[in-house]
């Protein structure tokens, strides 16, 4: 089916070019313009009205499904460990996947118990082979920690209910920024003091990525690996 679709897309734009035509030469046919032009966005004023009823919906549809698992589960579940645990990890890693990932692989392996350094590796191997972003590798670190301590609940209930929050916590503050910046994105864009932070952050972020390197290829390349200390 997708072979013949693709046929005759490929027909179509052979045959008959002018159905298809390049955007932006400003012709009737490029289609309505849009809602909220783009001269409107870079010059939106920042109101304080606007900035606390986006932060006022955003932290309460952000914390109701994280206080509603601690009331019917308990404060001790793991539902309310991992509500926070991503929720405060969402909060405050910047860099995309690769440089969350190594602070993710480190508490969910060593300090919760959630999965083991080898599932964890497969874990970015699953999300790089399917669509969606690689950050996704942390529904599948839920759904494997609520698995194994699924409480009073079934276990394959339990890991539903931990992917979907874990889902829900890690983009609602992403929303939440953007909404939050968005009109101030055009005065910091020429701010070099702003510039100069996200240099030093991008710097740190690079160092994130070599770790997280090292610490998959250490548990991709080695069957065992064995912890030693020395010095001070």
């Amino acid at each position: 089916m997708i072979v013949v679709v693709g046929l005759a897309g490929w027909l179509i734009a052979r045959w008959a070019p002018g159905v298809f035509k390049p955007a932006g030469h400003g012709s009737a046919d490029d289609g309505p313009a849009p809602l909220i032009p783009d001269d409107a966005l870079h010059h939106e004023r920042p109101s304080r009205g606007r900035t606390t009823r986006i932060l006022l919906i955003g932290l309460l549809l952000w914390a109701v499904p994280v206080a509603a698992v601690a009331v019917l589960t308990g404060t001790g579940s793991v539902f309310t460990t991992q509500g926070l645990f991503f929720s405060g990890t969402a909060l405050v890693t910047f860099g995309g996947a690769y440089a969350v990932l190594a602070y993710v692989a480190q508490q969910a392996v060593q300090t919760y118990g959630w999965l083991n350094a080898g599932e964890m590796v497969r874990g970015p191997a699953l999300a790089e082979t399917t669509p969606g972003p690689l950050i996704m590798v942390v529904q599948f670190v839920a759904f494997l920690g609520a698995y194994r301590d699924p409480g009073s609940l079934n276990p394959w209930v339990a890991a539903l209910l931990g992917a979907l929050l874990t889902t829900w916590v890690t983009f609602v503050p992403c929303f939440l920024f953007i909404f939050l910046g968005a009109p101030h994105i055009e005065r910091l864009r020429g701010n070099r003091h702003v510039s100069a932070a996200l240099s030093g952050i991008t710097a740190a972020v690079v160092g994130v990525i070599a770790n997280l390197a090292l610490y998959f290829a250490e548990h991709t390349l080695f069957t065992t690996v064995d912890d030693h200390t020395f010095g001070p």
